[in-house]
């Protein structure tokens, strides 16, 4: 398949490529901005950074040279002095992965998420959640620039980390070790995204890239019409409210209360445009398209730098998914078995705008980002249920459009007040929407039945009966969090630093979802049922047979979440004696997290699915860091921490995730988990950017929230509770290994190539403990036994046993030339719990085997880059099932293709 899709993609481009000879171009900039703690920065004055390249003979010798690095509230980069003979990841005083632009540019990722895969113990589940040692994504923090991010995602309270395109960051940095200088809620560990920063120099970078799946491009897909304006992320208005619905939501008036006129709001709702799916045989190739520029203007002793960036991209994927669901504790009973197509076009729109101005050692900084990340979805689906008849046909189409948009803009000042002191201080605001303006979905029905006169013609009654359905949902959300923060060192003796901060951060966030069905009588004949949707919902039918509007969501639509949270600490970094440093400190942190119905209707009801959680901890961590032998070292590391339940595991409403095929609801009832972690780890970097560290670590969870399903009239509801308490344990292998060839031959070609091999595995174990004295708290469930919904031993959601990641590379060291092979491998694990003492539902990500080239050329006197990516060369598919013996049922299971693109960028 992908022999075929190559040169139908690119057939020009294909020759042109394997034409290309290397070319030099400048070195490559090393790592400049990397995220350590604020204790180990020693600012100095010192000259410019030269670029850096690791050359084919790797030097040994230490050089002391000035190496820039940015903290947490900072973001922009200090000067600080330490050893050029290791990666920065050994003169910080934490446990850190870091990612620099040319590590993101080796993976060839188009989003952060994806590179950060390749990092040790991470692992990346559904759209974009980072999982770090098998911690499930509330676990992780996520910082832009030292800051805090909001979220678009209603069901998260963290930031789906896709979102963000790799052309906008510099670097990335995983500390997996706590230190007190960060936020409390740490698990697993903290990403701090930088984002790029005042240029070295001016310049303009225009790219673009075409791309295609063997799943997709060329092949037979679904959509509908929308609007005319749909590939660029946005809509003309046509999915605006209707003026009926508008003006009835806007009155607080309730269906029930038989007042409200229904068959003028449906009457308005369904049209060609939004709920007639269209076949589309032909599926066209992805593309994107970016441009970024920078300035620098020196103004006598101040300097200042303008950096912006612009982005689009538009993607097809088409999904063959099998989608079944149990009856039965043995899986030997098919409740749902439906063979469904879905075909999603993301359309993701990105800019950045920043600016930074240094004068002397101080620095400020203003970054602005915008991205919108738009899904346009439709599916059409074939299958039974066993509750409805053991021989009827149903058929199923859905029609959406998701619009995610992320803004955010904030402030970071770096100011040296003496050459002991120094103090940064920072303040932001993002805002985060997410909107679904119209989810429609129809249920069509086929009898199968030797009498029935319509037994080969599917027919909607439109809820009346069982024998069809339609249903539409809108929903709102609009999350605003503010936040403040400093950090102030003092450089007590030349081998102590002591650090003291405080942080501020509040956010709100309200979230609304109005479902209604469509309800006929007995009066709409069989005949009319066998139109389409648009007509068979067009005023005349409606009115003609008195077809009504039924809210199923009166309850409580409407939720307002609070999360305000004040935080201090004070920290040490001291050589306590040669060879042994200590990194240590305490962070004091008190929050109030609530969670409250809003009343819409002018006659309230009283809601009990409320959350107030006030709690203050003391949360210590210490790292004692020494040095065993020549570039070897030891690190010891203790901290206590904690994990709030994320706003939409609170908030008791139902949600459809369409990904998962999931029903989910929150439980407002839910409370922090309280983590106790250690770690050991050695170090051994025998050359400049290479290493090899080896670690185990343990983590105590008391009180964990994980995920459990249960049966509601046939459906699976998927919801949270407090765990009673877990063990994870695990250890990590991690090495990066550079190799001259120039020995090979005699060739020009091979005498500044090198091969680069990074490679690391994680194995992790956890278990959740369960006695059957433990009581639990679930909203509306009658049952406060533990083991009613947790089976002692089990592991934790999300966690894999086994997690590995292999790049075999061929680099030039005097230009751009670089080709890599990725693999990536995650065993399995489990995503909920079993509903009704059934076995968990699992995921098998295994193997994936992807490749990347990226080659510098020079084109009528501008320097270029040639991008070629083929991923998922294993065509590995996606598996999400339930087995017992040899029953299974699988609740996602659809073929992965393979992608291939080809990108060039282009630097004036």
């Amino acid at each position: 398949m992908v022999e075929k899709l190559l040169p139908a993609l690119f057939p020009n481009l294909i020759k042109g490529f394997e034409m290309l000879k290397p070319l030099a171009l400048t070195s490559l900039l090393l790592l400049s901005t990397a995220l350590v703690a604020p204790s180990i920065a020693v600012a100095q004055t010192a000259p410019e950074t030269p670029p850096v390249d690791v050359p084919a003979e790797p030097a040994t010798e230490s050089v002391e040279e000035p190496v820039e690095v940015s903290v947490p509230g900072g973001g922009d980069a200090i000067i600080v002095t330490g050893r050029r003979d290791t990666n920065i990841t050994k003169i910080a005083p934490q446990v850190v992965s870091i990612l620099s632009s040319a590590d993101i540019a080796r993976t060839g990722e188009g989003d952060i998420a994806g590179a950060l895969s390749r990092v040790t113990g991470l692992s990346v589940v559904g759209n974009g959640f980072v999982y770090v040692r098998g911690l499930g994504d509330r676990y992780s923090l996520a910082l832009l620039n030292g800051s805090p991010l909001s979220s678009p995602e209603p069901l998260k309270r963290v930031v789906p980390l896709d979102l963000f395109p790799t052309s906008i960051i510099a670097s990335s940095l995983v500390q997996k070790s706590y230190s007190v200088n960060f936020p409390g809620e740490f698990g697993g560990g903290v990403i701090n995204l930088t984002t790029k920063a005042i240029p070295k120099e001016s310049f303009l970078t225009v790219g673009g890239n075409i791309s295609g799946d063997t799943e997709t491009t060329g092949q037979l897909g679904y959509t509908y019409f929308g609007s005319s304006i749909d590939y660029t992320g946005f809509d003309n208005g046509n999915r605006n409210t209707p003026p009926a619905l508008a003006a009835f939501l806007a009155s607080g008036d309730r269906i029930s209360e038989g007042t409200v006129n229904t068959q003028a709001i449906a009457g308005q709702l369904f049209t060609g445009r939004n709920s007639v799916i269209q076949r589309n045989k032909n599926l066209p190739p992805n593309g994107s398209a970016s441009v970024s520029g920078g300035a620098v203007f020196d103004i006598g002793e101040t300097r200042l730098g303008v950096i912006a960036t612009a982005g689009w991209n538009n993607k097809f994927r088409t999904r063959d998914i099998l989608q079944q669901t149990a009856s039965s504790a043995d899986l030997s009973q098919t409740e749902l078995n439906f063979q469904r197509v879905t075909t999603d076009n993301r359309i993701v729109v990105n800019g950045l705008l920043g600016l930074g101005l240094e004068f002397g050692d101080n620095k400020l900084r203003l970054t602005n980002l915008y991205i919108r990340d738009t899904l346009k979805q439709t599916r059409l689906g074939v299958g039974t249920r066993a509750a409805t008849s053991p021989i009827a046909t149903l058929q199923q189409q859905s029609t959406a459009w998701f619009e995610r948009q992320l803004i955010d803009s904030h402030f970071v000042g770096e100011f040296k007040l003496t050459p002991e002191i120094s103090l940064d201080v920072r303040g932001g605001y993002a805002n985060a929407q997410r909107e679904a303006p119209n989810e429609y979905s129809f249920e069509y029905y086929r009898s199968n039945q030797p009498g029935d006169p319509f037994r080969d013609q599917f027919i909607n009654r439109l809820n009346n009966g069982q024998q069809g359905s339609a249903s539409a949902s809108f929903s709102d959300l609009n999350e605003n969090l503010w936040s403040a923060g400093l950090d102030l060192s003092f450089k007590v003796t030349p081998q102590i630093t002591a650090s003291v901060g405080y942080a501020f951060s509040d956010t709100k966030r309200r979230t609304e979802r109005r479902d209604f069905l469509i309800a006929a009588s007995n009066a709409l004949p069989t005949g009319v049922s066998l139109l389409r949707p648009d007509l068979l919902l067009q005023p005349d039918v409606i009115n003609a047979f008195g077809i009504s509007l039924v809210d199923i969501n009166e309850g409580n639509p409407a939720f307002l979440a609070k999360l305000r949270n004040y935080a201090a600490y004070a920290q040490i970094q001291a050589e306590i004696a040669p060879g042994f440093n200590l990194n240590a400190g305490v962070r004091y942190e008190k929050a109030r997290q609530s969670v409250s119905a809003i009343q819409v209707f002018t006659r309230p009801t009283a809601s009990l699915a409320t959350t107030n959680l006030e709690r203050s901890y003391w949360l210590p961590a210490a790292t004692l860091t020494v040095d065993v032998a020549d570039k070897m070292q030891v690190r010891l590391n203790a901290s206590k921490t904690i994990a709030r339940p994320q706003f939409r595991e609170l908030i008791f409403q139902l949600y459809f995730d369409p990904d998962s095929n999931r029903q989910f609801r929150g439980n407002p009832l839910l409370t922090d988990s309280q983590l106790y972690n250690a770690e050991a780890r050695y170090e051994w970097y025998f050359a400049r950017d290479q290493r090899l560290s080896v670690a185990g670590f343990y983590k105590r969870i008391d009180n964990p929230i994980e995920t459990f399903s249960v049966f509601e009239s046939t459906q699976v509801i998927t919801s949270f509770a407090n765990a009673p308490k877990a063990n994870l344990y695990g250890a990590e292998i991690e090495t990066q290994k550079y190799f001259g060839l120039s020995g090979i031959s005699d060739s020009a070609f091979w005498a500044s190539r090198r091969a680069v091999i990074v490679a690391n595995y994680t194995f992790t174990k956890s278990k959740i403990q369960v006695k059957a004295s433990d009581p639990i708290a679930v909203f509306s469930q009658a049952s406060i036994n533990a083991t009613d919904f947790f089976r002692d031993g089990a592991p934790l959601t999300g966690q894999s046993n086994h997690l590995v990641n292999l790049q075999l590379g061929l680099e030039d060291t005097n230009g751009l030339s670089q080709q890599t092979l990725l693999l990536t491998y995650a065993s399995k694990r489990v995503t909920s719990r079993g509903a009704s003492l059934q076995p968990d539902i699992i995921e098998k990500p295994g193997f994936r085997l992807d490749f990347v080239a990226r080659q510098g050329v020079k084109l009528f006197g501008v320097e270029a880059e040639l991008n070629f990516e083929a991923r998922n060369l294993t065509q590995t598919k996606y598996q999400e099932l339930q087995e017992n013996g040899t029953n299974r049922v699988f609740y996602n299971r659809y073929n992965v293709g393979t992608t291939i693109e080809l990108g060039i960028n282009l630097k004036f």
